[in-house]
C-alpha cells in the first residue's frame, strides 16, 4: 500500500512540477538575470576591454554600462573549456564575453540560448568538413579560426580572438562572426534569417540581403569588393555572420558603399556603429 502510494506520488509531482517551471521558470530567469546585471563589474574586467576591445572604448558611455551588466550575466552562464594546451584565464574569458555582448545592446537578450560551453584552442585549429560527390561521402580537414556548433558549442582559436578583436577596423572578428551565427540559429535554423523585430522586417531583410548576397558576387568577380569579405559567398549564412563583422567593424564604409545593408543592420542591431569613436 506504502508503496503504491509513493509511486501515485511521484506520478503526479512530475507534472506539477512541470506545470511549475511553465508558470514561473521564465520569471525566475529573468528575476536572476536582472540581478546580475545589477552587480558590479568583475575587477579588472573594464581594463581589459579598454586594452583589448577598442569597440568598447568606442562606444557611448550608455552603452559601455550596458556591455558591462550583459557581461556578468554571459561569464555566470557560458563555461569556457580550454583545448589544445589553451589554459582559460581572465583576459580570454573578458575578451570573449565583451566581444560576443556587443551584439546584445540596446535589446532584452536571451544571452544566445540553447548552449553553454565555449572551447578555446591557442590558435587555428583542424575540423572535419564532410562533403558529397554524387555517392560517395568525402572528408576533408580545414583549418579554422572558428565554428559554430547548432545548438552546440563555440569553438574559438584564441591566437585569431586576439588579432581580430584588438584591430577595431579590418573587419575580421571571429567574436561577432561565431555568435551572429548564434543568434541566426534562434529563428528556424542557421540560414542568415535570425529573429527579427516586426513582421513587416522580415519582408525588407530578404529584399535587401539577398539582393546584396549577389552583388557581393559580381563585387568579388570583379575584384572590386571593400567591404564585405569573399567569404560571406558560401552560404547566406556566412553572409550574414560577415555583414555583422563589417557592420562593427568597417561601420562607415558600410554606411557609404552599402546604405541599405547597414540600415537592415543597425535595425536588427539596434546600434548605430558608424557614429562611435573610432
Amino acid at each position: 500500500m506504502m508503496r503504491a502510494q509513493i509511486i501515485f506520488g511521484l506520478i503526479l509531482a512530475v507534472p506539477v512540477a512541470v506545470l511549475l517551471y511553465l508558470l514561473f521558470g521564465p520569471a525566475f530567469w529573468r528575476w536572476r538575470r536582472k540581478r546580475r546585471r545589477a552587480l558590479a563589474p568583475p575587477a579588472g574586467l573594464e581594463a581589459m576591454l579598454n586594452r583589448n576591445v577598442p569597440l568598447y572604448a568606442a562606444m557611448p558611455p550608455e552603452l559601455r554600462r550596458q556591455l558591462l551588466s550583459h557581461v556578468n550575466v554571459f561569464l555566470a552562464e557560458k563555461n569556457f573549456i580550454g583545448c589544445g594546451g589553451q589554459e582559460i584565464n581572465d583576459e580570454i574569458r573578458y575578451t570573449v564575453a565583451g566581444t560576443a555582448c556587443i551584439l546584445l545592446l540596446n535589446r532584452e537578450p536571451q544571452y544566445f540560448p540553447g548552449f553553454t560551453s565555449i572551447l578555446v584552442y591557442p590558435d587555428t585549429f583542424e575540423s572535419m568538413d564532410v562533403q558529397y560527390d554524387g555517392l560517395v561521402e568525402v572528408h576533408e580537414r580545414t583549418a579554422r579560426a572558428g565554428e559554430s556548433w547548432h545548438r552546440g558549442p563555440v569553438v574559438l582559436s584564441w591566437g585569431d580572438v586576439i588579432r581580430g578583436v584588438t584591430d577595431p577596423v579590418d573587419g575580421f572578428n571571429v567574436v561577432l562572426h561565431e555568435f551572429a551565427h548564434k543568434l541566426d540559429e534562434q529563428e528556424s535554423g542557421t540560414d542568415g534569417l535570425p529573429e527579427l523585430h516586426g513582421l513587416d522586417h522580415y519582408a525588407e531583410w530578404a529584399e535587401v540581403l539577398s539582393r546584396e548576397y549577389e552583388a557581393l558576387h559580381k563585387r568579388a568577380a570583379r575584384g572590386t569588393n571593400h567591404v564585405l569579405d569573399d567569404y560571406g559567398l558560401e552560404s547566406p549564412a556566412e553572409f550574414f555572420a560577415v555583414a555583422t563583422e563589417s557592420f562593427f567593424e568597417k561601420a562607415k564604409a558600410m554606411r557609404k558603399r552599402l546604405p541599405d545593408l547597414y540600415a537592415q543592420l543597425r535595425r536588427y542591431y539596434r546600434v548605430d556603429p558608424a557614429t562611435w569613436d573610432h
